[in-house]
């Protein structure tokens, strides 16, 4: 039992020095090694890459870009000609140069032969029933000679005996005259009878005649349409070979171009021969660049087959019609289709080649230009960011004219000047992320 006298060692009320000295030391240790980990984390040397480029000076200009396929300006399709049964047994190689006359396109003839045979047969069968005909009538106007004169006798002699009737009996004088009128009668019969024997005879030469001539025609189609099995080269070029629209092709997937084997109808289109000496660029403006251009202005082009060489073109027709191309959506979209002409070819240049065109329509020289990605608005205005070694800062600007790619810089800016493109905060925002 404790004295009365005796004080406490610890005062109620009061802390543990050593505790509290522990504990404030844990706290300290705490709170600095949280510290260390945030400023290593977010003040840390973190590589950040933002992607620059120099004010430069150059040409500045605007243009119109789009896109074109490159045809011929003299181009023959080869369609199928007006005949029945045709199957292709021979087609020339698509891509494969031709000469004038060369057979592209052969059908088979075969029917056409056998046709041609027995339209021959015809003809000739024709012939003889006309000989025949000529023949039998040849018999037939003897005869109907042989009774005429037999009838012009009678009546002869009938005129004669009647002349004797002053010498005769009255009543043998009144029979001859009697036999006068019946003799005339029969020879008027007569006549009749040759007059329509001769109308017979017309008729059926006419009949066989009409004949002859619808086997000849008949034969002469024939011969024709053998003439037809073969499409050959209007004129020197290559061969493209045309989609069979009646071929079952894979589903999704292109029209298959005819092939040997295949049967074709009056006038399909089969193949086609362009004029390699003529050729020009199909284009498709858009609707906003339609009142940009004007004839007569330079077109450079691009050929994707071609990608070492450029081509110059002239811009000889823009369709003052809007063509509509509907692509699934409810409102069609407005194109005004442009054709410029080639002004000098290359042996490499094929039809159906697609190629990137541009349309200068404005050009300024020495202009100081920076990319479009680099100018930024800053309370409404148009900035940059300057880069000085490693840090970054803002640079208001004045410009002028400007295109999808590049800006006119009149003011706050010099030439070698590096500017940013993209927002420095941007970039180290998303290098933090990457953490």
């Amino acid at each position: 039992m404790a004295s009365k006298d005796r004080r406490p060692s610890q005062r109620l009320g009061k802390s543990n020095p050593r505790r509290v000295k522990l504990i404030t030391w844990g706290v300290a240790l705490a709170v600095c090694g949280g510290g260390a980990i945030t400023a290593y984390k977010y003040t840390g040397a973190t590589p950040v890459e933002v992607q620059v480029a120099k004010v430069r000076r150059g040409d500045f200009v605007v243009s119109v870009r789009t896109r074109g396929d490159i045809k011929s300006a003299r181009s023959v399709i080869l369609k199928a000609p007006q005949a029945p049964g045709l199957r292709i047994v021979h087609l020339a190689e698509a891509g494969r140069p031709v000469k004038k006359g060369d057979v592209v396109v052969e059908f088979d003839a075969s029917q056409q032969d056998q046709n041609v045979i027995s339209r021959t047969t015809t003809v000739r069968a024709a012939d003889g029933d006309i000989v025949q005909a000529v023949a039998s009538q040849r018999i037939d106007n003897e005869a109907d000679a042989m009774n005429l004169m037999a009838g012009q006798y009678d009546l002869e002699r009938a005129k004669l005996d009647a002349s004797k009737a002053e010498v005769l009996s009255a009543i043998e004088g009144e029979k001859n005259r009697i036999q006068v009128g019946v003799s005339e009668g029969s020879l008027s019969t007569v006549k009749a009878s040759l007059a329509a024997h001769k109308a017979g005879q017309d008729a059926d030469l006419s009949r066989l005649n009409q004949r002859k001539d619808k086997a000849v025609r008949d034969l002469a189609t024939a011969q024709g349409y053998v003439k037809l099995m073969q499409l050959r080269a209007p004129n020197d070029g290559i061969v493209n070979l045309l989609p069979n629209f009646r071929s079952a092709g894979s589903f999704g997937q292109a029209t298959p171009p005819f092939k040997e084997g295949d049967n074709a109808w009056t006038g399909a289109e089969i193949a086609e021969i362009p004029d390699l000496s003529d050729m020009y660029v199909d284009l498709k403006l858009e609707e906003v660049d339609r009142g940009k251009l004007q004839l007569g202005q330079q077109v450079h082009i691009r050929v994707d087959a071609i990608p070492d060489k450029e081509f110059v073109a002239t811009l000889d027709w823009i369709s003052p019609i809007a063509a509509l191309i509907f692509k699934g959506g409810s409102t069609p979209e407005k194109t005004f289709p442009a054709r410029a002409t080639i002004e000098h070819l290359d042996d490499r240049l094929r039809p159906g080649m697609s190629a990137s065109t541009e349309i200068t329509i404005e050009r300024q020289s020495n202009a100081l230009l920076i990319p479009a990605r680099a100018s930024f608005a800053k309370d409404g205005k148009p900035a940059v960011y300057i880069q000085h070694g490693a840090n970054f800062s803002v640079q208001a600007i004045s410009v002028g004219r400007q295109n999808d790619e590049e800006i006119v810089v009149t003011g706050g800016l010099k030439e070698g000047d590096v500017v940013t493109l993209e927002s420095p905060a941007e970039a180290a925002k998303r290098a933090k992320k990457k953490l």
